[in-house]
């Protein structure tokens, strides 16, 4: 399997998407927002069969890796809010996966998010936030005390449960944005911090309909994140 073989589908898929979000066939968005979400995540999440770009760079990091330095992304999106541009293989899962909890659950389903102290012990992580102010050496420090496996747990619970809201999603609150108690929740729980480099976030997905959840935090955000794990470690041709 090559890059593009792996990444031409997700790009094609995506589009469709996109179009389909400014319809009204609400079955066709449904499918397509489960498909794409489905193409960017570990198959374990939506029952595939066939390994997905996020399989592996998982395998990679389970396979004693967590901690192999990567660019965080391999284009500038936010980087100039960021407090680092190199990461620990771990921390792109961790910062993917804590903003799709944060946002899936309490933005688009007003409701708790899957992480919590349990969790925070199980994983090993000295944040709670999605670690985007993090300097470089802070982001090696996090990452030597991450536990890969229960980091994996945690990303396949979350997964499985956001497709659970977006198979369940209304147009009409599709087409909606979200009242801003329900973005400062986000703060109050610890999910973003103050620091201008992790707060600007939540200016960010304030401004967004649930479509727009959709097509970024759940599954663009991935791809993002996991093109720069594969082009730079020796995981595929």
């Amino acid at each position: 399997m090559t890059k593009e073989e792996l990444f031409t589908p997700i790009r094609e898929k995506y589009e469709e998407l996109k179009r389909a979000l400014n319809g009204t066939d609400i079955e066709k968005i449904r499918e397509l927002t489960l498909e794409v979400h489905a193409m960017v995540h570990p198959a374990e999440i939506s029952g595939g069969t066939e390994k997905t770009v996020a399989d592996y760079v998982l395998d990679y990091m389970l396979s004693g890796n967590q901690n192999a330095i990567v660019p965080r992304e391999d284009y500038d999106v936010d980087l100039h809010y960021a407090g680092t541009r190199r990461v620990p293989l771990c921390w792109q899962f961790w910062h993917t996966y804590r903003i799709e909890d944060l946002v899936s659950n309490i933005l688009m389903a007003n409701q708790n998010q899957i992480f919590n102290k349990e969790w925070q012990e199980k994983i090993g992580s000295s944040i709670t936030d999605t670690g985007n102010a993090l300097e470089f050496d802070e982001a090696v420090d996090f990452g030597k005390w991450i536990n890969a496996h229960a980091l994996r747990d945690y990303m396949i619970t979350v997964g499985k449960n956001t497709r659970d809201i977006l198979k369940n999603l209304t147009l009409e609150e599709i087409r909606s944005m979200v009242p801003e108690e329900w973005v400062m929740r986000i703060l109050e729980e610890g999910g973003v911090t103050t620091d201008f480099r992790s707060v600007w976030l939540l200016v960010f997905w304030g401004r967004l309909t649930r479509g727009g959840m959709i097509l970024i935090p759940m599954t663009d955000h991935h791809m993002m994140h996991l093109p720069p794990c594969l082009n730079n470690l020796p995981i595929l041709d």
